[in-house]
Formats: C-alpha cells, sequence, structure tokens
C-alpha cells in the first residue's frame, strides 16, 4: 500500500539512472557542455553590445536567445550537477525550489518558440521589404515585438503552474532529475483532467503556432527569391534564413523527441536523458551556428584576435 504525505514541503528526487562507471564522464560532460554554454552565450551577448554593428534588429533578437540559454542552463545544470554526486537516497529538494525550477524550466521552452517566431517575422520583412525594413523594424517596434517574446511565454506559464499550485499534494517523488510542471502535478490524488487540457492546448498552440508561422513566413520568401533575379537577395535568404531555420529545427526536434518518449513509459531513462539535452543541444549550438554564419560576429572575432597577437609584441 503506498504510503502518503499530505502537502509535505521537502520533495525527494528520482535522479538518473546512471551506473557507477558512467557517473563521472556523464558528469564532466554535463559539467563542460553547461561551461561551454555560458561562455558562449554570454561571449555573443557582450559581443552585440560592444560592436555596434551588431546593433541590429536581428543580432539583438539573437540575443534574447542567448538570454534565455543562459537563465534556463543555470538553473537546471548546476543543481543536477550536484544531484549526481549525492547518493539516492540523499536527492532532496524543498517544494518552492521546485517550482523556481518548473517555472524556468517551462519558460526556456517556451521563450525559445516565442523568439525564434519573431527572428522568423524579422526575415521575412528583411527579404520581402527590404526598402521598407528600417521603418518596419525601428528600436520602438524591437521593444514591443522583445516584451511580447517574454510576455506570451510568462502568461502561458504562469497559467499551467498556476493550475498546478491549486492542488493539494499527497505525494512526494519527483519522478524525474529535475522539476516540471508534469512532475508536480503528478504528485496530487485530486482529478488533474484541467491540467491535463490545458496542457495539452498549450503544447498544441505553441508548436502550431511556432510551426505555422514558419511555414508560412519561409513560403512567403521562397516565393520572392523565386521570382527575383537578384543573386544578392537570394544569397542573403539563403545565408540568413539556413541559419535561423537550423536553429528552429534543432529544437523543435529535440522537443518532439521528449513529447514522444512520454507515451512510452518503459523508456523512462531515454526520456531524462532526452529532458537534459533538450537544454543542452540549443543552448550549445546557438552560438555555435549563428556565430559561424554571422560575419559581423567572424569580423569582431578576428579583430579581437589581431589586437591580442599585437599587444605583447608592443
Amino acid at each position: 500500500m503506498e504510503n502518503y504525505t499530505y502537502n509535505s514541503f521537502i520533495l525527494q528526487l528520482e535522479g538518473l539512472n546512471v551506473s557507477k562507471e558512467s557517473t563521472y564522464p556523464v558528469f564532466l560532460f554535463l559539467f563542460f557542455s553547461y561551461m561551454f554554454i555560458i561562455v558562449a552565450n554570454v561571449g555573443i551577448s557582450v559581443l552585440v553590445f560592444m560592436d555596434k554593428n551588431l546593433h541590429q534588429p536581428m543580432y539583438l533578437l539573437f540575443w534574447n536567445l542567448s538570454v534565455n540559454d543562459i537563465l534556463g542552463n543555470s538553473i537546471l545544470l548546476p543543481r543536477l550537477l550536484i544531484d549526481m554526486l549525492r547518493p539516492p537516497s540523499e536527492l532532496f529538494i524543498s517544494y518552492y525550489e521546485c517550482v523556481v525550477q518548473a517555472f524556468t524550466t517551462h519558460m526556456f521552452s517556451t521563450t525559445a518558440h516565442t523568439i525564434l517566431m519573431i527572428m522568423a517575422f524579422d526575415r521575412y520583412v528583411a527579404i520581402c521589404y527590404p526598402l521598407r525594413y528600417a521603418t518596419i523594424m525601428t528600436n520602438k517596434m524591437l521593444i514591443k515585438l522583445t516584451v511580447s517574446a517574454w510576455g506570451v511565454a510568462l502568461v502561458l506559464v504562469g497559467i499551467l503552474l498556476g493550475l498546478t499550485l491549486r492542488l493539494n499534494r499527497c505525494r512526494t517523488l519527483i519522478r524525474s532529475p529535475y522539476c516540471d510542471n508534469a512532475a508536480l502535478f503528478k504528485l496530487s490524488c485530486e482529478s488533474v483532467l484541467i491540467n491535463n487540457i490545458y496542457g495539452l492546448t498549450f503544447t498544441v498552440v505553441l508548436f502550431t503556432g511556432s510551426i505555422g508561422s514558419m511555414v508560412i513566413t519561409y513560403t512567403k520568401i521562397t516565393v520572392v527569391c523565386l521570382t527575383s533575379n537578384s543573386k544578392s537577395l537570394n544569397s542573403k535568404a539563403l545565408k540568413t534564413c539556413s541559419t535561423h531555420l537550423v536553429v528552429f529545427l534543432v529544437m523543435v526536434f529535440s522537443g518532439m523527441c521528449i513529447i514522444a518518449l512520454h507515451r512510452f513509459p518503459q523508456y523512462s531513462d531515454y526520456r531524462k536523458l532526452s529532458s537534459i539535452l533538450f537544454h543542452i543541444v540549443p543552448g550549445s549550438l546557438n552560438p555555435i551556428i549563428y556565430g559561424v554564419q554571422s560575419k559581423e560576429i567572424r569580423h569582431f572575432l578576428f579583430k579581437l584576435c589581431q589586437s591580442k597577437k599585437v599587444l605583447p609584441s608592443l
């Protein structure tokens, strides 16, 4: 018979099921992945602020993506690394910390979608209406789009967690390496029908909106490129859109893996791994993809390296 503890403020994490031989290799992989994510994304953020050539809507929107990657991984990975060094019997987390972790996790994934949707709109305006780009993508418009990206995510996730916080808890085991909304409402013995309906609606609306916006904008961009004889326009479209599309596909594929594995409880270990990789993979690849593709970022890094070579000789 299951033991019930009502509304306990101390919860237990199931953690990662890793063998003793694999603990330190996995720990080192996660540690160096986290360090790379922080260094790369902080570096990109600093570059955008330091170089006036990067004070363009595309890079300022990408700055939001870097900030999102930093926040999302900083709440999750340090705690996960500490838990890996603890025995399973000591994997405890307070209810309030669990709620903060769940909120940050869902904000991370939702904001990534909304930011990429806005970046798709930016690319659409730049390629389809190049002469009107400066008048459409003004500083005021950029602020509105940025606030909308974070604001929409805040409202959607706030409702998601709010529906869970109203429930009384009768269990204490979080069957996951970290806290998320599903793990939290599964602690309740009350009806979670509303949570399931809103969660499903939330997921469908978010994925439909983001994928739909990509299909619409990229269809229009493709039509403009096919009907245009301008090689420079087509080259610009291929360069900027391919970067954005790769980042979006990486994020969607990572998210789809988690959703698919939720349907197969027997693969819970793979689901845990994919949920962690959902944070690590996009956070690691985003600065690499944009850094390699961006002429302005490459030029800034080249000048920085040249200045370092000159200083010792002086």
